[in-house]
């Protein structure tokens, strides 16, 4: 699925979770046509509007402490793997250039060496990138709840029954996104899940 799709799926799911009621008589017409909607998205009683997911995490305040947050973790592995990448690469130009000078058991030696710190580096960098992702993974799914809950009060303090991503939306008019309403929520910290809880 891509980040689009899941932008949409997850932010009308929970949207829709905290949204009113709508009467269950019969289905809804989604018709995002002009009749009697006055901009904003209305159909059949429902009140839809749409954000850019992309540029709202963007604006997430605890952004920048996430990527300092991974560079304490994980800087002083990387600098190790650059140190061990380097020392791999002089055993390699060392069998280059002195090839005439070395012995046949002094370059079979350096050669197994070499061999089997490469093999090492790549486990560690395997371990590291995998790590890294995961960790990463996580921070993001922490600012991704930070985005959802300041949707969610853009959402009920507006009475919106349904907010989607821009990029799930085949259609979607100027007049119904409500990115900046909920930058807004972002910036002023309301973004938060104990700011964004009902009393």
């Amino acid at each position: 699925m891509s980040n689009a799709s899941l932008w949409g799926v997850l932010l009308g799911f929970f949207v829709m979770m905290n949204a009113p009621t709508v009467g269950a008589e019969q289905p809804p017409d989604f018709d995002l046509g002009t009749g009697g909607g006055g901009g904003k998205g209305q159909a059949s009683g429902l009140k839809i509007g749409v954000v850019d997911g992309a540029a709202l995490m963007e604006k997430v305040a605890q952004r920048e402490q996430t990527s300092k947050k991974l560079e304490r973790e994980f800087s002083a592995r990387q600098k190790k793997l650059k140190a061990e990448e380097e020392e791999v690469n002089k055993i390699k130009d060392r069998l280059v250039k002195e090839e005439g000078v070395l012995s046949e058991e002094e370059k079979a030696k350096l050669a197994k060496e070499g061999q089997k710190r490469f093999l090492d580096l790549r486990n560690a960098e395997a371990e590291y990138s995998q790590d890294f992702n995961q960790t990463r993974n996580e921070e993001q799914q922490k600012l991704f709840k930070i985005v959802i809950e300041a949707v969610q009060a853009v959402a009920r303090d507006e009475s919106y029954d349904l907010i989607l991503d821009k990029g799930a939306a085949l259609l979607a008019r100027d007049s119904i996104n409500v990115t900046a309403k909920v930058a807004s929520k972002l910036e002023s910290g309301e973004g938060s899940s104990k700011s964004s809880k009902k009393p």
